[in-house]
């Protein structure tokens, strides 16, 4: 057992978020059985706090960790991320003068300033846990249009900080090889080669089990839904529109459709179920094929487990090669095969070397049509997918991780 230390994460998601949920708060608990004591600082969407915020809590007692929470603002857009940032500090700021922290581990943007700025400032020690091309995310998903001189201004503004992030850091982690390789090649950073660990999305194996799903549990949810035993359910899991390329999948699944008429098309997504409805339709897909569900943490498990396979195309470009979907770990760890484009992250080379799914070099319909038909062509070895989970998305494995840098940061005290 090494000494307590007191950690402050900062995360600008908010942990009633699918991915505080999924991606900071699993980690944190497994961390705190080696002596660590975490407060979490967020910022939470109004109506998420309002619906998640006991579940949250719940989820986070016994274990040494207290979870602040701060109103998420989106406008106006920039003075009121601006607006956020000071907050995040004063709070921080407030916090370390109570109760000193020992380190500040960020998630990137925002948080990764506030992060610096206490590193510093007030000489604590800093985790730049980028988790991503921030500032490219925000340009390649829509949101920056670098065309305006305000948002380019806005664009150089964070990656010049994300270069000094990286510079400042303790030591840093990001999600992929091929973020790793590209970091490493940056010819402005003076401090390359940096001190720089690769951390891909976890998942908890214990909550995605497809051995926890029973039949009757799986016969309940399709009877509520409308799914007869007959139908084959492809299912996509996450949020739709930026780069996740919602009219291209519902395209895919126009040809799947034309080949398995049985085929109905199950969308877990917290958001927009009415244009995602408009979309298939505009697609040529019948409305009675398409199941829209706004699912809680805890019921992505069973639905994901009535899926003959899932799909997600994520759009190639720059910032997604630093990119590791969380929804690519938890669909491994139910066993279900996937059909995905190539160009995100390490998803190609985790799939060729799995055999878990079906790669699509492009959106052409012909390359479309080849992927539906393989799709019912090839076979699957029954709980080889899981195992490949297990290998590589393993949330134990990102903890025990985390705990070698924790370590490696904190032995600087006593050199």
């Amino acid at each position: 057992m090494e000494g307590i230390k007191n950690i402050l994460f900062i995360s600008y998601d908010g942990m009633t978020d699918p991915l505080g949920q999924s991606q900071v708060i699993p980690y944190l608990k497994g961390l705190t059985a080696f002596g660590y004591h975490f407060t979490i600082l967020s910022c939470d969407k109004k109506e998420r706090y309002v619906a998640h915020q006991h579940h949250v809590s719940k989820s986070l007692e016994g274990f040494p960790i207290t979870w602040i929470s701060l109103p998420y603002h989106k406008f106006p857009p920039v003075i009121s991320s601006v607006y956020d940032y000071y907050m995040l500090r004063k709070k921080a700021v407030e916090l370390h003068r109570k109760n000193p922290f020992h380190l500040v581990h960020t998630r990137p943007g925002v948080p990764a300033l506030a992060g610096l700025w206490l590193k510093k400032y007030k000489g604590i020690r800093f985790l730049n846990d980028i988790r991503g091309f921030w500032a490219d995310e925000r340009v390649d998903g829509g949101m920056w249009n670098l065309d305006k001189p305000l948002y380019r201004r806005i664009y150089n503004f964070f990656k010049n900080h994300e270069y000094e992030c990286l510079e400042e850091a303790d030591y840093n982690v990001c999600l992929t090889q091929a973020a790793k390789k590209e970091i490493l090649e940056w010819s402005n950073i003076k401090k390359n080669p940096l001190k720089l660990e690769v951390i891909p999305c976890s998942v908890d194996l214990e909550l995605f089990n497809p051995e926890s799903i029973t039949e009757e549990m799986r016969d309940s949810i399709r009877k509520e839904l409308g799914i007869d035993p007959a139908d084959e359910v492809i299912s996509y899991l996450g949020s739709v529109g930026g780069w996740y390329l919602t009219k291209e999948m519902l395209q895919m699944c126009y040809k799947i459709y034309l080949q398995r008429p049985q085929a109905k098309f199950l969308f877990i997504s917290p958001y927009n179920h009415e244009g995602i409805m408009q979309m298939a339709t505009s697609c040529g897909i019948p409305a009675t094929k398409i199941i829209t569900y706004a699912a809680s943490r805890h019921e992505v498990p069973l639905l994901l487990s009535l899926s003959k396979f899932s799909l997600f195309f994520i759009k190639p470009c720059y910032s997604k090669i630093s990119s590791s979907p969380t929804k690519h770990a938890e669909i491994m760890a139910m066993d279900i095969p996937l059909i995905t484009n190539k160009g995100v992250g390490d998803v190609s080379e985790i799939i060729e070397e799995f055999n878990s799914g079906i790669l699509l070099k492009n959106f052409s319909d012909d390359e479309m049509t080849r992927a539906a038909k393989e799709m019912y062509s090839r076979s699957f070895e029954p709980g080889s997918i899981r195992t490949g989970a297990m290998k590589f998305y393993a949330l134990q494995h990102a903890v025990l991780k985390y705990r070698s840098i924790y370590s490696e940061i904190f032995s600087q005290e006593e050199v």
